[in-house]
This record gives C-alpha cells, structure tokens and sequence, in this order.
C-alpha cells in the first residue's frame, strides 16, 4: 500500500503529468480537494476508483481514510492543486503516514505561477532585470506568514513576484510594493489561471488599484510584478548568440584566404 501526493497543476485537466495521471488510472483511492482542484481533473481516474472530496474533511478524518486504505492494502492518490511541495499542506499528512508506517511519493506538478506568466505570454526571468523569484504570499487565518517574509521586506529586492491568493488583499500589497517598487513597474492579476474562466488584467503598479474592482479578484488569483513583464526591449541572454560558445555548439572561425 502507498499514497501518492500528485500535483495536479493549475487547473486543467491536461496539465497534470503524464505519471500524475497513470497513478490516477490506476489506484483504488483518490483523495482531492474539491475547493482547489477542479472535477475536470477525475476524468483521470479509473472507473471503479473511490473518490473522496476532502475539502469538508479535517486532517483526522483524512487520517481515518489512509487507515481505511492501511488495513485493505489500497494504493491512494491525493490530489493537490499546483505543486504539492508550494503551499500544499503536505507535510503534516506525511508526517502522519510515517506515524502509520504507510509508505508515500511525491508527483511533481505545474504550479499556478508558472501557469499564470504562461496566461500573459511573460519571462518571469531576463537577464540584467531579474534573475531571482520570489513565491510569496499574505498571512491568513489557517498559516500566518513570518514578519521576515511580509511583502514590504520582500519587496526591498524589486525583483520578480508571484504573490499567491493576492485578490482579497491588493490594496495592502500596493502599499507594501510601492515602498521600493516605482509606479511604473508592470504587474499583472491572473484569475483562475488555465480554467475555463480565466481572465487576467495587465497594467502598472500606479494604475492597478483604480482600474481594477475587488470584487472581480477574491479567491484563487496571482499577482505578479516586476521590471521583467515589461514588453520594452531588454537586454538578450548571450546563451543563443552565434558568438557564444559552449561545449555543445562551437562557433566555427572562418580562414582568411
């Protein structure tokens, strides 16, 4: 028996992995949280497979369903939205199955900022801009984030971030950005990022706030800022100049006659 943690991407269902996916056709099992992770997803499931929707569940009643697993020797997928290694309460259902002596994998999966610069077409990375990436987000009722890692510290750096679940906070993450970030720098909301109700909104740090409504960003949206989602020529990576060389491609010199 073993369960494994899959990431199941952002949002569609053709954004799981290939392994993800396999593991989903073919466990007796599927644990996934129905508030997260869209039904979309359970199409990958093998008919005959007992789904759970954990998201009316607490972690004992969770335990209760590896128990259940445990003592029938059924494989069990958990599904979790994104990547299980980025805020995917894992850790504590991990430490518990090590409790139990119930062996566990990891399947990596896309995460929603990565999925998010995708929706907009933007490098989240150039060189000279940005070559750092900062994954953060604002503390909340169920984890609280370290005052070492609010926005306004992080923000010192003026390099690229990804704010997760920023919608019903903009206008305390404004404030906290513009104290190093100037009006000009680009940011973007993404709503929903891969599900058919994706929207997005592109403007600068300055504009956001007056020509975007709360309302239309609460729950699962992505705000990313910074100098590289400019559109504006930026300085090119040599690595494809046809005067870089490397141990895969040398420049051949011409002889001169």
């Amino acid at each position: 028996m073993k369960v494994y943690f899959i990431g199941a991407g952002p949002g569609a269902a053709d954004l799981i992995t290939l392994r993800g996916a396999a593991i989903l056709n073919r466990v007796s099992m599927v644990l996934y949280a129905g508030s997260l992770v869209s039904t979309d997803m359970l199409q990958h499931c093998h008919p005959e497979a007992e789904i759970i929707d954990t998201a009316q569940l607490d972690l004992e009643q969770q335990q209760a369903c590896y128990r259940r697993a445990q003592e029938a020797d059924l494989d069990v997928a958990r599904l979790h939205s994104g990547d299980p290694a980025i805020y995917g309460a894992t850790a504590e259902q991990m430490r518990r199955l090590e409790a139990l002596g119930i062996a566990y994998d990891i399947v990596p999966g896309v995460s929603s900022f990565t999925a998010a610069a995708a929706a907009i077409k933007a490098e989240l990375t150039k060189p000279e801009v940005a070559q750092s990436i900062i994954l953060t987000r604002v503390s909340g009722r169920a984890s609280a984030v370290p005052e070492l890692e609010s926005i306004a510290r992080l923000a010192e750096h003026q390099t690229t971030m990804c704010i997760f679940l920023s919608g019903p906070h903009l206008k305390k993450i404004v404030a906290d950005l513009r104290l190093h970030y100037p009006d000009h720098t680009p940011v973007a909301l993404i709503y929903r990022a891969t599900w058919p109700e994706e929207r997005s909104y592109q403007g600068t740090l300055g504009s956001l706030l007056n020509e975007t409504k709360k309302a239309d960003w609460n729950l699962t949206t992505m705000l990313l800022v910074g100098k590289a989602l400019g559109r504006d020529a930026q300085t090119e990576s040599s690595l494809y100049s046809k005067d870089f060389t490397h141990i895969f491609r040398v420049v051949k010199k011409v002889k001169s006659s």
